[in-house]
């Protein structure tokens, strides 16, 4: 059924005993310490976590002692683009940069997004996240007319499909140029009957060139006065990009105060922040502070397209946003996975374990590890507002168990073999065959 390296004792009580869970994770009275992992014996009843116990306190005969395995509860993917993912052996991207991975995908949805196809590689996407031990994800659908449309309601059917399984979120990504008209209205009318965020990419496809144009600030007014009428939160896809012009998050961040929007934004990307003068980085921290801004970075997608030239010519910088500084300037941030096998990022595989795992590598959340584990489960749980992310007395017992004994060990090598239960009990790890999608695809599968 999987290869996980193992099942858990059959019924509904039993202890996972001698684990080792990371510290900043865990909600329980255990002795303090200043290491990263903390040694502990779960107790498992009816689905959830009865109790957290230091480890050697439950009795053996409750479950086996799993020798000091890491166990970390169901991850949470923030910022995901499922309508587009899984697209690449069509319609790849030959340049592997952002105006190609743009055009490429406005060409695939023209030609193939109806609802079958939409929905057929959605849930290819879910099947493979959760198998992998993400328990929630929001995603992010195109939504230029007529694709909202058509998008949105697949959304809920496979929403109200998955329900149990993962929690999903919606938003918005449009560019600016609707909202200034009756199409952003329209379109705020679907988000809000969705339940969803509302989002846009913070430029005017009418101004391709120019990131900083005059009407900025009033298109993110009125995306605001749509959302704040709808009692909807803001979710964007800001500065991303090289270009050291692009300095939008701080506007945002000014006219959110301005307004005094009432909801939650969440920014995602934001990599020309990287390029800015300490005391513009500093600026925007600050802004963003006060505006009660969030961020989300998407390590993997964004050193995969910034800074890519033809030719033979290495990327110069790591194309990710200032996440050192914006955590210590009191933001709250996550990392999160973006884009699956489609042009704007030609590989991935919805696995959150594997994102924070990189993100490790890409922007150095080591030396110490630290809390940042909390980057790709409670953080982004609580800017979804969901309960997930943490081992506590009374969570499901939705959790990720590695044979992994230590962050080195976890982080060295990929963790095929975890086992993921959900409620107390195991689930099949097997991932769904790519091949399940292979008439969806006008190429054959190694085109790409």
């Amino acid at each position: 059924m999987s290869h996980a390296f193992f099942t858990p004792p059959e019924g509904a009580r039993f202890a996972l005993r001698n684990v080792r869970a990371p510290r900043c994770l865990v909600r329980a009275e255990l002795a303090p310490g200043d290491t990263d992992l903390v040694a502990v014996d779960l107790l498992i009843d009816a689905g959830s976590i009865a109790a957290i116990e230091p480890a050697g306190r439950l009795p053996a005969a409750l479950g086996p002692d799993l020798d000091a395995s890491m166990v970390l509860p169901g991850m949470v993917d923030c910022h995901t683009h499922l309508d587009k993912g899984h697209i690449w052996p069509r319609q790849p991207n030959p340049t592997g940069d952002v105006p190609g991975a743009s055009r490429a995908t406005g060409q695939d949805r023209v030609a193939n997004w109806n609802a079958d196809d939409v929905r057929r590689r959605m849930e290819f996407g879910l099947a493979t996240a959760y198998a992998k031990g993400v328990v929630a994800i929001r995603t992010h659908l195109d939504s230029l007319a007529p694709q909202a449309s058509i998008s949105f309601p697949v959304f809920r059917e496979v929403r109200e499909r998955w329900a149990g399984r993962i929690a999903m979120q919606v938003s918005s990504i449009a560019p600016l140029d609707p909202f200034m008209g009756d199409e952003g209205r329209q379109l705020a009318d679907i988000v809000a009957e969705s339940g969803g965020r509302l989002g846009a990419v913070t430029r005017f496809a009418k101004y391709p060139d120019e990131p900083m144009p005059d009407e900025l600030d009033e298109a993110l007014a009125r995306l605001m006065a749509l959302a704040t009428e709808r009692g909807l939160d803001l979710d964007l896809h800001v500065d991303e990009s090289t270009d050291p012009r692009s300095r939008a998050l701080i506007r945002v961040a000014q006219v959110a105060s301005q307004f005094g929007f009432a909801g939650r934004i969440l920014c995602g990307h934001c990599t020309s922040l990287a390029l800015q003068t300490d005391e513009f980085i500093a600026a925007t921290i600050a802004a963003c502070r006060d505006a009660g801004v969030d961020i989300v970075s998407l390590p993997t997608v964004n050193m995969y397209l910034q800074d890519r030239t033809a030719g033979a010519r290495t990327p110069r910088w790591r194309g990710v946003t200032v996440l050192h500084e914006m955590k210590a300037g009191g933001l709250r941030v996550a990392v999160a996975g973006d884009n699956c096998r489609d042009p704007f990022y030609a590989y991935g595989d919805h696995d959150m374990l594997d994102t924070y795992t990189q993100a490790v590598k890409i922007v150095h959340l080591d030396h110490p590890f630290g809390d940042w584990i909390r980057a790709a489960t409670e953080t982004p749980a609580a800017i979804m507002g969901i309960e997930a992310g943490v081992l506590a007395a009374g969570a499901a017992a939705d959790l990720i168990l590695l044979k992994a004994r230590s962050f080195s060990e976890m982080l060295s090598r990929a963790q095929f073999d975890r086992a993921v239960l959900r409620s107390g009990r195991a689930i099949d790890t097997r991932l769904p065959d790519y091949r399940l999608l292979d008439d969806l695809m006008v190429t054959s599968a190694g085109s790409g």
